[in-house]
């Protein structure tokens, strides 16, 4: 197995040791894990999709402007 070293804030590092039960490393190899298969999801539908990048960013504005328009405060 490789190692590699990770810098972490040392305000994170002292919440970190307060659950010294916790295998800190296997955390990290899970997140890189999921990160790599959520990637590779989005790869995959890239490949697949049929979408432009202009109607990718017109469907954007569209869903922008919906949710303005759902979350809206009523004045």
């Amino acid at each position: 197995m490789t190692n590699i070293t990770l810098s972490v804030s040392q305000k994170l590092k002292e919440e970190m040791e307060k659950f010294p039960e916790i295998n800190w490393s296997e955390v990290a190899r899970a997140a890189f894990r999921q990160k790599i298969a959520d990637l590779k999801f989005i790869q995959s539908f890239k490949k697949r999709s049929e979408i432009t990048p202009d109607d990718a960013e017109k469907l954007g504005r569209e869903v922008s402007a919906l949710m303005m328009e759902h979350y809206k405060v009523p004045k």
